[in-house]
């Protein structure tokens, strides 16, 4: 009896031996794989799409093409007039010290098969990336520094060169990503009077 006892300790000590050997095993095995398991991939952050810029556009068979853009400060200089019927032109100053002046040139292109109407495109107001609009001044007033003849509007024959169109601008100094907007009637028509029965877009400017 009492050596049945002792056996029959002893094998439990046997078990309970093989338990833990077999408990740490799992354990070894268990840190193992976490060891070699590949680290979770980071949360994925959605690229936020930045749109190019664009410097041209058509509308209708009228190609709208970005010729330049001139920061003058806040003084368009007399010496620098390129209207010869104003040679003895005398500086002009802006009166607000947190505007400039801007001059901007644009081109229309025929890109059809025939001549469009006269009047049949327009170059609009300047606006800047709050959305704030900034309308062309008054011809008198920049004549000297706009060249004559100013093509704006003219007929445009198909496959000619983009003819130029200049305006100036009194832009806030603050006014970042400039744009101006180009206009056509629908077809290319004449109607170009009302921004919402008419073809119109936001050409990018490059300032100098």
């Amino acid at each position: 009896m009492f050596k049945f006892n002792k056996e029959h300790g002893q094998a439990s000590k046997l078990l309970l031996v093989l338990a833990v050997v077999i408990l740490v095993a799992v354990i070894i095995t268990f840190l193992i794989l976490k060891m070699t398991e590949k680290p979770p991939a980071p949360p994925v952050t959605p690229e936020v799409e930045v749109p190019l810029p664009v410097y041209e556009k058509t509308l209708g068979n009228i190609r709208f093409v970005f010729l330049t853009a001139i920061d003058k400060g806040n003084v368009l200089k007399g010496s620098e007039a390129v209207n010869a019927q104003f040679s003895n032109a005398k500086d002009l100053v802006i009166g607000n010290p947190g505007a400039k002046f801007i001059t901007v040139t644009m081109g229309a292109q025929n890109v059809g098969t025939i001549n469009t109407d006269k009047n049949a495109w327009k170059i609009e107001n300047i606006i800047d990336s709050r959305g704030r609009n900034f309308v062309p001044l008054d011809g008198y007033v920049v004549s000297a520094w706009i060249p004559n003849p100013n093509l704006c509007g003219n007929l445009l024959k198909p496959a000619f060169d983009p003819t130029p169109c200049t305006k100036i601008y009194e832009v806030s100094k603050e006014s970042t990503g400039l744009k101006v907007r180009v206009m056509t009637g629908k077809n290319n028509s004449t109607a170009n009077n009302n921004i919402d029965k008419n073809d119109t877009f936001l050409i990018d400017l490059i300032v100098k």
